[in-house]
């Protein structure tokens, strides 16, 4: 069963890259990215996209150019997310078949990211908005609009962001830190598969 969440892997090696994929990916989270700003992202990307691209989106985050889509998708990733609307982005992410997700936060920029051709929107930083926030959005939003929630949603409060219109979630520190072990991030995968099912019946 695929949930909708992606797994953000901040600072990973390429050296851990395998293990905690494995990892992440056998508790149930089938959505991976790297974030650029991470040691040696692009590696770490190729890494993880041929060990597990047959089974799991892989892609990475902080996405800002063009250029570092093109970059992503040589690799082998399929999944570009940024923490901002950038039409080129989304263009190019859209022209190579791969996964766009832009952070959005207003509903100028949602609806301007769904035109360039998004495939979601991640709404960033969630912990700014709230569920209140985007309960308050949604109206506005096309019918099937894709919101992922990112930044102050977690285990904690999967329900209440559901309640509020949430398709999804990115979660980065509540499982991945570096120097983290990797039965440590099974271990929280785990939980927050179980806290996912259990908000999302």
């Amino acid at each position: 069963m695929s949930r909708p969440i992606i797994a953000i892997l901040r600072g990973l090696q390429p050296s851990e890259a395998e293990a905690v994929g494995r990892a992440v990916i056998d508790a149930g989270i089938d959505r991976i990215e790297v974030p650029l700003n991470s040691p040696d992202p692009l590696t770490s990307i190729g890494l993880l996209a041929e060990a597990f691209g047959d089974r799991s989106l892989i892609g990475a985050g902080t996405v800002l150019t063009p250029e570092q889509v093109e970059a992503v998708s040589s690799v082998g990733g399929k999944l570009i997310v940024s923490p901002n609307y950038d039409a080129d982005v989304i263009g190019r992410t859209v022209a190579l078949n791969m996964q766009s997700w832009p952070g959005i936060y207003t509903p100028t920029e949602a609806l301007a990211a769904l035109k360039a051709g998004a495939t979601g929107l991640k709404l960033f930083p969630g912990v700014m908005a709230g569920p209140s926030g985007l309960a308050a959005l949604r109206p506005v939003l096309p019918t099937g609009a894709l919101v992922f929630a990112v930044g102050g949603a977690g285990p904690e409060n999967f329900g209440q962001w559901i309640k509020a219109g949430a398709d999804g979630f990115g979660i980065g520190s509540a499982l991945y830190k570096p120097g983290m072990q990797v039965a440590e991030i099974a271990d929280r995968a785990a939980k927050i598969v179980a806290a996912y099912d259990e908000a999302a019946k």
